[in-house]
């Protein structure tokens, strides 16, 4: 359904973004100042937004996010109004989350590269007021009913040829109204919205200016993640306090040699970055020995002791510096921040500011000096809790055990750590069954419940484990179905980053004495082949060197038994980051630039050896 828009607002003019009658800092009584009031005051000339050939002013993004918030609020939206934004990584979604924010109301991003499934189910789910759509790709966003969706053009219809700001007064929030709504991975077999309110997103960027993450004046931050995923907002933040944002194409962000040509292209001066990808783009960032003006803030993950003892070098000798960033998205992004400045054991920082940490044991008791207890967080960055879900809130939201609680909560974060004498903490590992991959956070039993919805599958476990070539990965283990359809029918309902790479079908599951499934039983690496889905191998046989080469190195990176021409390396078990150790490999063997996107555009061997001999060719003409 489309919303019909209505005719322009005559109200009285007045400073585009200035602060509202009533802050969320004066409600919070926190001293941080409210996003929209620190927008305000960026210089107006300054670039604010660079995405590819756009570029917009911090003059231009007011004056287009007053315009979407007066057409927002003729439309009925306000605070406690959630607004889902299917829009890629663009200047039209940062005018979007502005203008949804100077409005009052609530913003959901919905990734369009999520399947449509999941789309739909968010949209559903958090009961989104409004959908917002680029409308140039056919995409609506979400097939849920009675949702109404309107596109980009549309909303900034009214600028028009007029130059001039489109007239807006914010209206008046507190510190809890609603600001975003972002949904993660859930236990019980589908994702939950976490709700997080605007001091909290306030006091998130001030926390990491004290810590110094965030100095200086007019640094150049990249937008390098899933606008779905809650590392966004510690990005797009940045424009409250006068950064300019440039946005990472999804090329460019996967391809490590695109990525490290781009920082020096952009002058990047701030990158958010996992450690899956801070491997493979370090080596690239420092090969020249040159120093570069960038802080890569690590995070999403357990960072290796390799990876750390390599970042701490770059690190120690100026190159760049690295700063180790955790938290739960239902604690505004980042809870503790820690330089890897040296090397050593891994660690995650001291918590920020704006929260407190309590280590306790399974009876709620503090642990010992050294000892590890599960991590809880509390203070005012603390979630408001899950989006309609009650029973789960008060299970994970509960009431703040220290001394100067005043009734407050607290969330039970499901880590372990462990404290060092210095106030620094040392990640562990989880409590249950979530796991972090490549930045993802992802909650098994939601993998398995999908898997068990698949007809002819009587049981199914999810674990993480590693491929043949040691590189970490979801493997499913199922009674009954087979990888084929399994992998069909999970792409076509979850994100990809929650479909499993490996299958392996086996007759029977171990259990436990209590006649529950045996997790610790499931091989974390499996020396049975495992399935993989039918393969139409060639008759002939691999020929010629490209094809030779692409057949060996999948052979090694993916574990197969063998590799014939009309193989795809995707059906075989490949992810972004075998895409790049395979690319990596053919680099270094042929002397050819084949991007990684090389790889999704032909993911059958004997075409990707075809595009190979191509470049081949041209190179040597």
């Amino acid at each position: 359904m489309t919303a019909v828009l209505p005719e322009r607002p005559t109200t009285a003019p007045s400073s585009p973004l200035a602060p509202a009658p009533t802050t969320a800092a004066a409600a919070a009584g926190t001293g941080a100042a409210d996003l929209l009031a620190r927008l305000s005051t960026a210089p107006g000339d300054r670039t604010a937004v660079v995405a590819g050939d756009d570029r917009l002013t911090f003059d231009e993004l007011r004056g287009r996010a007053a315009v979407f918030a007066a057409r927002l609020g003729a439309l009925g939206i306000g605070p406690e109004s959630v607004v889902a934004l299917c829009l890629p990584r663009s200047a039209a979604l940062v005018t979007a989350i502005i203008g949804t924010l100077t409005a009052g109301a609530a913003y959901l991003p919905v990734d369009p590269a999520l399947p449509a499934d999941r789309r739909r189910y968010l949209v559903e789910d958090s009961g989104a007021d409004l959908v917002i759509v680029d409308g140039t790709d056919g995409t609506d966003g979400s097939s849920a009913p009675g949702a109404r969706a309107v596109t980009v053009a549309e909303l900034t219809a009214a600028l028009g040829g007029d130059p001039a700001p489109y007239p807006y007064t914010p209206v008046p929030v507190t510190a809890d109204t609603l600001a975003y709504v972002i949904y993660t991975s859930g236990s019980t077999g589908r994702p939950k919205g976490v709700e997080i309110g605007r001091a909290a997103a306030s006091l998130l960027l001030e926390e990491l200016e004290e810590a110094g993450a965030a100095t200086g004046e007019g640094r150049r931050v990249g937008w390098n993640a899933s606008p779905s995923f809650d590392a966004s907002v510690q990005q797009w933040t940045r424009l409250c306090r006068g950064d300019t944002l440039v946005m990472i194409d999804e090329e460019t962000r996967r391809d490590p040699s695109l990525l490290a040509a781009f920082v020096d292209e952009q002058s990047l001066t701030d990158l958010d970055i996992t450690p899956s990808h801070a491997d493979p783009l370090l080596d690239l960032l420092t090969e020249d020995g040159g120093p570069r003006p960038l802080t890569l803030l690590v995070g999403g993950e357990a960072i290796s002791p390799a990876l750390w003892d390599r970042l701490a070098a770059a690190h120690r000798s100026g190159l760049l510096r690295a700063l180790n960033v955790y938290g739960p998205t239902e604690c505004t992004v980042d809870a503790t921040a820690g330089w890897i400045d040296a090397p050593g054991e891994p660690h995650i920082g001291a918590v920020l500011p704006g929260l407190r940490m309590l280590l306790l044991d399974e009876k709620l008791a503090p642990v010992g000096p050294g000892e590890s207890g599960e991590l809880y967080l509390a203070g005012p960055r603390v979630g408001r809790g899950y989006r309609r879900r009650p029973g789960l809130t008060a299970e994970r939201f509960v009431a703040d055990l220290s001394a100067d609680a005043s009734g407050g909560r607290m969330y039970r974060t499901g880590d372990r750590c462990r404290l060092l004498p210095d106030s620094r903490l040392v990640y562990l590992g989880r409590a249950d069954g979530q796991v972090k991959l490549r930045g993802h956070r992802i909650e098994l039993p939601e993998i398995e419940a999908a898997l068990t919805r698949v007809d002819g599958v009587a049981e199914a476990a999810v674990i993480l484990g590693e491929d043949a070539g040691g590189t970490a990965t979801l493997i499913a283990y199922h009674r009954g179905g087979d990888a084929t359809a399994l992998r069909a029918a999970l792409s076509d309902g979850l994100p990809a980053y929650m479909v499993p790479s490996v299958y392996v079908a086996v007759d029977r599951f171990a259990t436990t004495p209590s006649g529950k499934l045996d997790r610790s039983a499931l091989p974390t690496r499996p020396e049975t082949p495992a399935e993989t889905g039918p393969r139409a191998t060639g008759a002939d046989g691999l020929n010629g060197r490209a094809e030779e080469l692409i057949g060996r190195v999948w052979t090694q990176v993916l574990g197969a038994a063998s590799i014939g021409p009309d193989d795809n390396f995707f059906k075989l078990g490949g992810h972004s980051l075998l895409a790049i150790k395979l690319v990596s490999r053919v680099r270094a063997e042929l002397s050819v630039a084949l991007p990684v996107k090389a790889v999704y555009a032909h993911p059958r061997l004997r075409d990707l050896a075809a595009h190979i001999e191509e470049l081949l060719a041209a190179r040597d003409a």
